[in-house]
Parts: C-alpha cells; structure tokens; sequence
C-alpha cells in the first residue's frame, strides 16, 4: 500500500544519507506515543531490511538509535516496565550492544499535559524519569534522557535552568538532549549575547545537578507521598471539566480561535491526528495555542488549587509541608513557578470576553464559571505556599514586563473577539479570516507564546 511504501522509504532513505553522508547524519528514530514493546520492534525489523540493522554481525552493526517517546499518562506510568521488558529480549540486547549499551528515551510533556493536566503531567514525568533510571541501572544500560519540551509552560516550557535543577536526582550524569521550539528557539538564540547566556544556565544546571550539588538532594518520602495525593485530586479536577463534561467541547470551539489556528500554517503536521472533534485526537500546539490565545492559559495551571486544598485543608498543618516543600525542594518550587507564569500571563477579563463568544448561556456559566473558580483557588494556593504578597513577587522583571506587554495586547484581543463572532456568521469571508489570523499573529508576539 501507499503508506507501508511511505514508512519504508523513510529507512531507505537513512540508509542512503548514512552511505553518503556518515551515520551521524541521520541516526535517531523517534518513536511517537510508543504504547507497546512492539512499536519498539517495529522499527528495528524495518531497519534491519533497509540494511540499517545486523544482529549477527560479530560485533552487531546499527545505524539507528530506536527512541521510544512516552506521551500519556498511562504510557509515563508504564514506561519503566515496558523498557525492562524490552531489554530482556536477545535481539534487542544486540541493538543495545551495538550503541554502547546506551539507550535514549523521550518524555513528551505536550501531550501528557492535555491528557491529564498540569500538576499530573509534571508529576508523571518526574516518577517516569525516576523509575527509567533505576530500571537502565538494573539492566547495565545507560541512560539518556531527551526532554520534548516546547514553549508554552503547558508544553514543559518555564525557565529552562530550574527545570533542569528539579530533575529526579541521578537521571542526568551529565547529560542532556531537549528541544528548542517556535518562539523559544528564536527568543534564546537569535541574539549571540542571549543565546551565549542561555547555554551558560543550561550548563550551569546539568552540572550542578549531575555532581550531586544541593539542587539534586533526594526529596523526603512524605514529599512525595504529597504528591501522590495531590497528583490524583489535580487529575480528577482537570479530567472532570476537560473529558467529562460533554459540553465542553463545544466551549472550547467557541470560547477559543481554534478553528482559525487549525488552518494555519504553523507547524509540519496537521492540528489532528484524526477527523474527529474529540480532545485526544487534537494536537497539543493547537490545543495550548488557543488557550493562550484566549488568555485562559489553562494547561498551565489548571487543577493546582483544588489539589493543594484537597491535600491541606483537612489537616491544617499540611499547609506548613506544602511551604517547605517549596522552599527546598527543586522540582516542587519549579511547578508551582511555571503556574505562577502561566496565571501571570493569562488575563481573566479578556478570558471573560472570549467566553462570551459560547452562546449557549447556561454552558458559558458552568464552564467557564469553573475555570474561574478554581483561578481564584490557584492564585490563593499559590500565594499561600509562596508566601508572597502578589503572583510573581519574586520575579519582578517578568511581572513588569507582562504588566507592560498586556495593554498593547489587550485591544487586539478585542478586534480578535470581533472577528470570530462575525466569521461565525459569515465564515467564507476572506478577508475578515485574514484579519483573525493577523490578530492571531499579534497576540502570540505580544504574549511571547503560541503552542
């Protein structure tokens, strides 16, 4: 068939460029939302036809690196088991052996977001990288772990030297492999002076963590039995209005320019992994890009507030362990950081004003009226356990810096708002759809985010 024609002469290509060019010019095979040991094997087999893998071969020869990428949360769950099943077999054990026993694997904190939500997320690639960890060490494999982080803090975005620092310890040695996307890579390397600034935290940070300095002390078994309990109230909280509420795909098409952004030419794939309207066949760009459009920004900290109350308020004192979770713990005071941005650079009267594009009264009240909700929660949680008098207290260059930025975005959500309603009712109009996506364009470089 055209597609198993497709998939082949991807490998055959490898295989030319590495005859031609070297294996280092295309030695990588990332596997996308890898469920299964089979869609490890898959691969292997199709590189072994392409003459990219010989098993028999004394030493064995391989011209791939096989990377599977965990993407729910369910795959994050697993993945340690999946990996350990895979090592077991002989074949594999050869492909291993022809890389040095080294084994990359990717943690995809796009789709995880949209699947379970913020704290979930975070907290599923923290056990993820952890439970790898120790699985590669059992199996005398060494590990490398390759971050998919994208721009937006729903994609894993934030400061990328502290996120660097909450990583698990002894998931690093040394070593480190993420991506750069959209905005990002412009905003940290298209200035020399930026960029050599940048690679000098990120740096700093793999160093540091790697030899064991403060930043990597191994959190406290309370702190993260806390973060069981808050993960699973943070998870019901987000599935609740995302998944089970049958009205809420309607909300999101009408209280987000997702449609426009679905036609826009910003990335290599298209906005759905199939033709369907329902949240999991949607791509994670779009999916972040319209809340940040919308000003809502709820993959970047929805859920936290009910998931601290849950943990705190019925026993008072707990309210102390959240706080000193946060001051001495790396990847905690990440989390709560990265929400803290994510509430910053929303704005919850334009948020209001797209809500009103949902016309259907009574869905506008519970949705958004729940978004609401549990923003104020957030924002009280969150100045709580910081102990801050203001989001942002501590980071008074980025606060002034949104507080500055907002008022010139603000008018173009307005002409934005405008548009959608009237494509609504007229949405063969060109010209007015060319005017939304140049409104679309001029809130994400005001925000400093797409997806």
């Amino acid at each position: 068939s055209a597609e198993t024609a497709e998939a082949i002469a991807v490998f055959d290509l490898a295989a030319r460029a590495q005859a031609e060019h070297g294996r280092d010019v295309c030695d990588v095979y990332i596997i996308s939302m890898t469920a299964g040991v089979s869609d490890v094997l898959v691969p292997l087999l199709l590189a072994k036809e392409a003459g990219l893998f010989d098993p028999s071969s004394v030493p064995p020869r391989s011209g791939l690196q096989i990377v599977p990428l965990f993407e729910t949360i369910d795959d994050l769950h697993r993945c340690a088991d999946l990996m350990a099943e895979l090592f077991a077999l002989p074949v594999y054990r050869r492909q291993l052996e022809a890389w040095g026993n080294a084994q990359q694997v990717m943690m995809g904190y796009s789709d995880s977001d949209k699947d379970g939500g913020f704290v979930t997320a975070n907290w599923e690639l923290y056990r993820a990288q952890r439970a790898l960890a120790r699985t590669c060490a059992a199996s005398g494999v060494d590990l490398l772990l390759f971050h998919g982080r994208g721009g937006a803090i729903g994609r894993g975005g934030g400061p990328t030297n502290r996120a660097i620092l909450g990583q698990p310890p002894g998931t690093l040695n040394g070593r480190l492999r993420l991506t750069e996307q959209g905005e990002a890579a412009f905003a940290r390397y298209a200035n020399p002076r930026i960029a050599h600034r940048h690679l000098e935290q990120v740096a700093n940070a793999v160093i540091r963590s790697s030899l064991g300095v403060e930043a990597a002390a191994e959190p406290r078994p309370e702190w993260l039995d806390a973060m069981e309990v808050i993960s699973g109230s943070a998870l019901r909280s987000y599935r609740a209005l995302v998944y089970d509420d049958p009205d809420f795909i309607a909300y999101f098409h009408q209280a987000t320019p997702i449609d426009r952004i679905a036609e826009l030419r910003i990335g290599s794939r298209p906005a759905k992994r199939k033709s369907s309207d329902r949240i999991e066949d949607l791509r994670a760009i779009p999916w972040v890009f319209s809340w940040t459009q919308s000003r809502h920004g709820l993959p970047g900290w929805y859920g936290i507030g009910t998931a601290f109350q849950a943990y705190a308020e019925p026993e008072p004192h707990r309210w102390a362990t959240l706080e000193e979770m946060y001051r001495a713990w790396p990847f905690f005071r990440s989390l709560v950081d990265n929400a803290q941005l994510g509430l910053g650079k929303a704005d919850r009267a334009v948020a209001r004003l797209y809500a009103g594009l949902c016309r259907d009264s009574a869905v506008r009240e519970r949705v958004f009226g729940a978004v609401e909700e549990e923003w104020r929660r957030t924002e009280a949680a969150i100045l709580r356990v910081t102990g801050a008098g203001a989001l942002l207290a501590e980071s008074p260059v980025l606060r002034r810096s949104i507080q500055l930025r907002n008022p010139y975005v603000d008018p173009l959500s307005f002409v934005q708002v405008s548009l959608l309603e009237q494509l609504r009712d007229s949405p063969e109009d060109d010209e007015r759809a060319r005017l939304a996506a140049l409104s679309i364009n001029g809130v994400a470089a005001g925000l400093q985010n797409t997806g």
